[in-house]
């Protein structure tokens, strides 16, 4: 028995590894989350059993013990089983988790990693989470730990001078602007990246002193990426952004 665990990226279908593509190719029974994009189904066999099996902020079709047994019933009965989960499985995805069930039952597990949203969202919203001369290092946190709060690290990673990103914290954000402000910090850049890398993809960004009111404005919402530091006072010069200030001066000089 087998339990394969697939990274699906961050959200663009295009992102997902090949090696992640091969093995669904030759899927059974697919347990996929919200976050893997829908259209990564289209690369298994006809006859497999695809399971929807949520994972979402506020919004759960199965709780994590009822995924373990689902892994472990779904093996059994077809010999092996597929883990799709959005971004990387070892990072917030409680991936480990899901191998140790399956080897306390027996099943053999092979993970396959993801392209992580925590640096990918980022970057193609223009913004690197180091460059020479601003950022030396960064922060990877979750927003919400088990107990449903915010990490203690943020604090902490707000007294670096690192960029500092946070996954599932939009919802925490006034908290993390108090923890911000607190520490004299109202005029740090701050970025909010909501369904990163995919065509309805938002950015606001702002400071920390008037962030809150922007994302409110904005209509930010799940899921979303938050970005704090000096990196994302940047200039976006992403392919888009790039070729839309070419035509400009363009039009400019041919007036």
């Amino acid at each position: 028995m087998k339990l394969t665990l697939i990274g699906a990226g961050p959200g663009d279908p295009d992102l997902i590894t090949l090696k992640g593509i091969k093995a669904l190719q030759k899927a059974r029974v697919v347990l996929y989350d919200s976050l893997a994009h829908p259209s990564l189904l289209d690369y298994c066999p006809e006859d497999c059993v695809k399971i929807l099996v949520g994972k979402r902020f506020g919004k759960t079709s199965c709780g994590q013990d009822e995924i373990n047994d689902l892994i472990v019933e779904k093996a059994r009965q077809y010999g092996e089983v597929v883990r799709l989960k959005g971004g990387d499985s070892f990072i917030f995805g409680r991936g480990y988790e899901e191998i140790l069930f399956a080897a306390e039952h027996g099943i053999e597990s092979e993970v396959i990693p993801g392209i992580s949203s925590s640096y990918a969202v980022p970057a193609l919203a223009g913004i690197p989470l180091t460059s020479r001369g601003v950022s030396e290092s960064f922060w990877v946190i979750t927003g919400t730990t088990k107990q449903h709060e915010l990490s203690k690290d943020v604090r902490l990673a707000a007294q670096s001078t690192a960029t500092v990103v946070i996954l599932m914290g939009l919802h925490k954000l006034q908290e993390i602007v108090a923890i911000y402000s607190e520490l004299g910090k109202t005029d740090e850049s701050i970025s909010i990246i909501q369904n990163g890398t995919l065509e309805e993809q938002k950015v606001v960004t702002g400071k920390i002193g008037n962030i809150v009111p922007l994302s409110q404005v904005s209509e930010m919402a799940s899921p979303a990426i938050i970005v704090i530091g000096k990196v994302a006072a940047l200039p976006d010069l992403s392919y888009d952004k790039v070729r839309g200030m070419m035509q400009n001066s363009q039009s400019v000089t041919a007036d």
